[in-house]
C-alpha cells in the first residue's frame, strides 16, 4: 500500500489541460472525464471514487470500466463514453468544472443533447448526485429512448474481488435489465449480458466484478426533455449507505464492498454507492439497523486526516 498526496497546486493545472476534473466535498471524491464518465488520471495516479475518510478507492484500480451510453432503438443510433473501451458516437460540447462540482454536456450527432452535472447533495455529504438531462435536438420524435450506466466495481482494500448488491429493479418501469457485468461497453444497444447475476441480488461474490443498468425511456417528443438522477458515494456502514440512498430519494442502486466486509460493518472500511431515482421505482428503505456510535467516533477521527490523502494499492 502506498500514500499519495494529491497537491491542490497541481490539480487545477491539470484540469485546465485535460478537460477532466477532480471535484469533491470533502468527504467523496470523484474524478470527472470530459464526456461525464468517472476515472481522472492525475499526476501518480487515477481517481475514480473515492471515501476521503478511509482513502479507499473503488472504480479505477484495474479496468477503467466506468461510463455510460444513449441510444435510440428505432433508429439504431447510439454514443457512448468509457475509459475502457473509448469514446464513439458523441461530441464534446462543453465542459466546466470548480471544486466541488462538474457539468459536461454532449452531443449524438445531430439527434441527442446530453448533460450530466455533477454536485454534492444537500441531503447527505455521503453521495454526489449527478443530474441527467436528455434534449431532442432533432426534427422528429424519438420513439424508444435508452441509456445505460455501468462500473466494474474495485472496492479497495481488496480489488478484483468484492461482494456487489443490485436493488430496487424489480420494480423500477424503466430498469429494462440490470447484472453485474461492469465490463460491458456503453452503448445501450449492445444487449443484455451477465456474469453470474441478474437483476436483485444480495451480497454476490466475492469475485472481480460491478454492475449494469439499461434503462428504457420511452419516447421523446422534439425538443423534448427526460432527466433523472445519479448518485456516487460511499458510507462507513451498509445500514448508513442504505439511509443515504432513502434521503436522496433512490429508487435503484448498487453497492460494493470489500471481500472482508460483506456486512459493512467498518472496521475502516467503505460501503460504496451507485444509485439511481426517476427510473420509475421505488424509494430505498431506510436502514433498521443503527449504526454504531463507535464506528462513527472512529471514522470520525480518520476524517481529521488530509483530506485528498489518498491510501491505494502498491
Amino acid at each position: 500500500m502506498k500514500n499519495i498526496l494529491v497537491s491542490a497546486a497541481i490539480l487545477p493545472l491539470f484540469m485546465a489541460t485535460a478537460q477532466a476534473a477532480v471535484i469533491d466535498n470533502g468527504t467523496i471524491q470523484l474524478g470527472v472525464d470530459t464526456f461525464g464518465q468517472l476515472n481522472v488520471a492525475v499526476p501518480g495516479d487515477v481517481i475514480g471514487l473515492t471515501d476521503l475518510r478511509t482513502g479507499w478507492e473503488a472504480t479505477s484500480p484495474g479496468c477503467l470500466c466506468e461510463g455510460w451510453g444513449v441510444g435510440i432503438a428505432d433508429t439504431a443510433e447510439n454514443g457512448s463514453a468509457n475509459n475502457a473501451f473509448g469514446v464513439s458516437g458523441l461530441t464534446a460540447v462543453s465542459f466546466v468544472a470548480d471544486g466541488n462540482s462538474a457539468t459536461s454536456v454532449t452531443e449524438m450527432g445531430t439527434s441527442l443533447r446530453i448533460t450530466h452535472k455533477f454536485a454534492p447533495t444537500p441531503e447527505t455529504d455521503d453521495l454526489y448526485r449527478v443530474s441527467v438531462t436528455i434534449e431532442n435536438i432533432s426534427g422528429a420524435a424519438v420513439g424508444d429512448l435508452r441509456y445505460r450506466r455501468v462500473m466494474d466495481w474495485d472496492v479497495e482494500p481488496t480489488p478484483f474481488n468484492e461482494f456487489v448488491t443490485i436493488g430496487g429493479t424489480a420494480a423500477a418501469t424503466a430498469v429494462l435489465f440490470a447484472s453485474n457485468n461492469g465490463f460491458a461497453s456503453g452503448n445501450p444497444l449492445s444487449g443484455a449480458s451477465d456474469i453470474g447475476a441478474v437483476g436483485d441480488f444480495i451480497d454476490y461474490g466475492p469475485a472481480d466484478h460491478g454492475a449494469l443498468f439499461d434503462f428504457g425511456f420511452g419516447s421523446l417528443a422534439v425538443a423534448g426533455i427526460f432527466s433523472f438522477d445519479i448518485f456516487y458515494g460511499a458510507s462507513l456502514t451498509e445500514a448508513g449507505a442504505f439511509n443515504a440512498l432513502n434521503a436522496v430519494g433512490a429508487e435503484v442502486y448498487s453497492l460494493g464492498q470489500a471481500n472482508d466486509d460483506v456486512f459493512g460493518g467498518g472496521r475502516d472500511r467503505s460501503t460504496f454507492i451507485f444509485g439511481f431515482s426517476g427510473v420509475g421505482g421505488e424509494v430505498v428503505p431506510p436502514s433498521t439497523v443503527p449504526v454504531p456510535a463507535s464506528a462513527l467516533l472512529l471514522f470520525g477521527a480518520l476524517g481529521m486526516i488530509g483530506s485528498l490523502r489518498l491510501r491505494r494499492k502498491g
